[in-house]
């Protein structure tokens, strides 16, 4: 074992294992508007024992994930798509029997699990996985965004619920039932360093002349070689996996595209994927006033660049309000504060005062989403057809409760519309697109301070614009047909129309029609004039799996969706919610009475935050045992005693706030905690080290804990399940003069009930009784 390795628990027997290394390769290959992506993950076992790498990583939330191969030396292992189930039980199986296997698992659209059995001391694995997906359009701009880490989740407390029909307490209810599952170990970066390594090379073949092609995170090196065409790579060779990588693309003036029709057969089924772009206004739209709710996440996770980004957006977007509009500004991070009591005149005075709110704000706490949402999707006038109601969200979304958020959306949305803009290095996109639209509205994504002028812009183009509006899809006579997303979304201004659908018939134009700014709007394509598309239909039953899932929320009656998502799933070859990828070896490769050591594989933290402000800033010796608590984001250890916060300058007096530094809810959340750093002597180290500072002995259960070895001592990191739940309020000035209040009210009622008992127990009439 080598000074510097990085050392896991695993969960078998305890011991610490110096952890498996990750490097990723990734090939785009993009024809038109379909991208088939390729993503090598090569795992190496460094130490001397059987090692089980279980590893949560991201990928596009849109993405149709339909191949898995294991390359174990020169042979290669083709993955097979099973139900979710069955495909876990046979990986458990093939892992007890010593086989080498790699299981696929989504955990959500975005995240994905890889388990990796069985990797021989000294051995490497090669996981590649593939998928496909479509480019993005905006504007005359292409995009692709290839997500590289996991950012750590805030996952609400378990809460119990009453069941009216039986007046007894049920509970709790978790609101994040798999949260296990998406909360990786995080490194410190400033203990730790950067970990998983990735290259990236991209393959373009556009379509049509190619104006210009940029990175908007990375360094790249570029080769135009056509006008058509390019091929890319990182300047640097490889990066750390701690931070979303964008390529964007635009065409030639003169070569904009406005339709794309692609096709393909798969046995005797035809399917098609459309895209057109309906043409922009004609002179000046007319303006209606408009009531817009500005929330912004000032959570702990939003600490560093993020935070940065957000205020800068807002700012912006304050300026962009027109004489008429109406406005109010809601923050939340583990509480919430609204700025006006309701949505005010867009007045210089409002104005200012909200600049010098959002100017003044500080990023620290978890990320409580779900009062802030329901609080700006609350409409006093719901019946108002006069102005048009906006509610803009800026978060990086860094939570696990989606659901729960989705099913307040569908439901209170009402007239309002809902556009969300993702923030930071590592936004949660899925969260993101899903939000915006249940809330009819647009995902907008800012990555750095230099996107903020630019993105907002657009945004505000949006929102300033009419929109497309009753769009449907007519067929030939006699056609029977299938499309997907059903109903067709509505579009704002740079939106191209996009639909997947299966056609018994090639004949025949497909017509589209809208209203757009109170006029009717067509657009016809001839469907024998699609070009041929690798893919296509795989893409359409991505399309109908994600408005399956959209229905869980917007159609609660519905029934059966899990069987029907399993069913397209099979049937098309993809990971789904309820099918997984699963690939065995035959060969027998662990010898009997050697065991495996399962351990989680740590994740970087993503770029620009701040790690003090999502874990908690660090404390020793005896304080650290009495203030560290579990719960909070990626349900980590919360760090240490409570720190002062700035009150939040708003109109009227606010009372300063107490609260953890840290992306913690004020309780605490049962499950197991992310891994922390700790610190070993020298190498080699006893397997089982006797803690020294910290006076919690480490649990020799518990799964994951990550341990750097370097020159120093041993701290091992206490277990949650023995640690308090320290509950901090934090509005504590407030909370204590309440209290203050009832404890005086009390004890002036229990000193006259006193008085008036003693002045009746010696009445004649007490004194008569007793004789």
């Amino acid at each position: 074992m080598n000074t510097g390795a990085l050392l896991l628990q695993s969960g078998e027997d305890g011991a610490f294992v110096e952890a498996p290394r990750l490097n990723t390769d990734v090939v785009m290959t993009v024809n038109g508007t379909i991208a088939r992506v390729a993503v090598t993950q090569r795992f190496e076992n460094p130490s001397d024992r059987w090692l089980e790498g279980v590893y949560v990583f991201p990928l596009p939330e849109q993405s149709a994930v339909d191949a898995l191969h294991m390359e174990i030396g020169s042979r290669v292992i083709e993955g097979e798509i099973k139900g979710r189930d069955e495909a876990k039980q046979a990986y458990e199986a093939a892992k007890d029997a010593g086989q080498k296997a790699s299981l696929v698992e989504q955990e959500r659209p975005n995240i994905f699990t890889n388990s990796v059995a069985n990797i021989g001391p000294h051995e490497s694995i090669v996981i590649r996985i593939e998928y496909q997906e479509t480019v993005k359009q905006d504007g005359g701009v292409y995009s692709l965004r290839f997500p590289l880490v996991v950012a750590p989740r805030y996952n609400p407390e378990p809460n119990d619920v009453s069941v009216v029909d039986y007046g007894v307490k049920q509970g709790p209810v978790d609101p994040v039932p798999d949260r296990d599952r998406i909360t990786p170990p995080v490194l410190d970066p400033a203990k730790a360093g950067k970990i998983n390594p990735v290259s990236i090379q991209v393959k373009l073949n556009a379509g049509f002349a190619l104006g210009d092609v940029k990175s908007s995170f990375h360094q790249i090196t570029l080769n135009k070689t056509g006008d058509e065409t390019a091929t890319l790579s990182l300047a640097q060779g490889t990066v750390p996996a701690d931070k979303d990588f964008e390529l964007t693309w635009s065409p030639q003036a003169a070569s904009v595209p406005q339709t794309a029709l692609f096709h393909e057969t798969v046995g005797a089924e035809d399917y098609l994927l459309a895209m057109v772009t309906p043409p922009t206004l004609d002179g000046a739209p007319k303006l209606l006033p408009r009531e817009l709710i500005f929330v912004i996440d000032n959570s702990g996770s939003m600490a560093g660049t993020s935070i940065v980004q957000a205020k800068q957006s807002l700012l912006f977007a304050l300026d962009r309000l027109r004489p008429g509009d109406r406005f109010n500004v809601v923050r939340f991070d583990d509480t919430m504060d609204t700025l006006f009591d309701k949505a005010v005149d867009a007045s210089s005075e409002n104005l200012a005062i909200a600049k010098n709110f959002v100017s003044r704000l500080d990023a620290a706490g978890g990320t409580e989403m779900l009062p802030a949402l329901k609080a700006a999707l609350k409409d006093t006038s719901p019946n108002d057809t006069t102005r048009l109601r906006q509610v803009v969200f800026l978060t990086d979304g860094a939570v696990g409760n989606e659901a729960q958020l989705f099913d307040e959306i569908a439901k209170h949305v009402g007239r309002s519309r809902l556009f969300t803009v993702g923030i930071g290095s590592a936004p949660n996109t899925y969260f993101m697109r899903r939000a915006a639209e249940l809330g009819r509205g647009t995902l907008t994504e800012i990555g750095s301070e230099e996107q903020v002028l630019e993105r907002m812009s657009a945004l505000f183009t949006k929102l300033e614009n009419p929109i497309m509006v009753g769009l449907k899809a007519a067929w030939p006579t006699g056609t029977s047909v299938e499309v997907w997303p059903d109903p067709l979304p509505d579009l704002y201004a740079g939106e191209p129309v996009v639909l997947s659908a299966k056609v018994t018939s090639m004949n025949g134009e497909l017509h589209l029609s809208g209203t757009f700014d109170g006029k009717p709007w067509t657009a016809a394509l001839k469907i024998s004039d699609a070009i041929e598309g690798a893919g296509v239909a795989k893409l359409w039953a991505r399309s109908k799996i994600a408005s399956l899932e959209a229905k869980l929320y917007t159609d609660p009656s519905a029934t059966g969706i899990d069987k029907a998502i399993e069913t397209v799933a099979l049937e098309h070859h993809l990971v789904s919610s309820q099918t997984s990828l699963i690939a065995i070896d035959k060969t027998k490769s662990r010898p009997d009475g050697q065991g495996v050591a399962s351990v989680d594989m740590p994740v970087n933290l993503p770029d620009g935050w701040v790690y003090d402000k999502v874990f908690g800033a660090p404390a020793s010796g005896a304080a650290m045992q009495k203030a560290m608590r579990p719960g909070g984001m990626n349900n980590a250890l919360g760090g240490a005693l409570p720190l002062m916060r700035e009150a939040l300058p708003v109109p009227s007096a606010r009372p300063s706030h107490f609260g953890f530094d840290g992306g913690a809810a004020p309780t605490a959340n049962p499950a197991t905690p992310a891994d922390a750093i700790a610190q070993t002597e020298t190498a080699p180290v006893d397997p089982n080290p006797s803690p020294t500072v910290i006076s919690s002995e480490p649990d020799a259960g518990a799964v994951g804990q990550t341990y750097l070895l370097l020159p120093l001592t041993v701290v091992p990191k206490p277990d949650a399940g023995s640690l308090p739940a320290l509950k901090v309020p934090h509005d504590l000035n407030r909370r204590l003069a309440i209290l203050a209040l009832v404890l005086g009210f009390l004890s002036a009622l229990t000193f006259i009930l006193w008085r008036y008992h003693r002045r009746d127990y010696a009445s004649p009439r007490r004194i008569g009784r007793r004789i």
